[in-house]
């Protein structure tokens, strides 16, 4: 059984940063594709943004594509999502996805992601 482990998460007032860590066990093979997702009460999980394998490849949701950056540990099922001039409306769990197979592009698709982690809190509050 796949782990999958985020951190990071936290309180944080409008215009702060955080940065969350995410850890995945793998099935060997290549690294694998890994995303970041969040919800927000009463909504639906949103993907925000991914990164190949490789990490030759990241894609990002159109908002907020310009505050948040994701990365990776090169042949490691580890992966960050740099967070900059946070909003309350970027209050959510986040959630860390690992798409297993995949190494070389990025899917935007939850269903494709077969393991996930528990969640970490991010509250944006003054």
């Amino acid at each position: 059984q796949v782990q999958v482990t985020e951190s990071g998460g936290g309180l944080v007032q409008p215009g702060g940063s955080l940065t969350l860590t995410c850890v995945a066990s793998r099935r060997g093979g290549w690294a694998d594709t890994m995303a970041w997702f969040r919800q927000a009460p009463g909504t639906e999980r949103e993907f925000l943004a991914g990164i190949s394998g490789l990490g030759t490849s990241a894609v990002y949701a159109d908002s907020p594509k310009d505050r948040f950056i994701i990365s990776r540990e090169k042949d490691a099922n580890t992966i960050y999502l740099q967070m900059n001039n946070l909003k309350p409306e970027d209050t959510a769990v986040y959630y860390c996805a690992v798409d297993h197979g995949r190494y070389q592009t990025v899917s935007r698709e939850s269903a494709e992601f077969g393991s996930w982690g528990q969640g970490t809190q991010v509250t944006v509050s003054s």
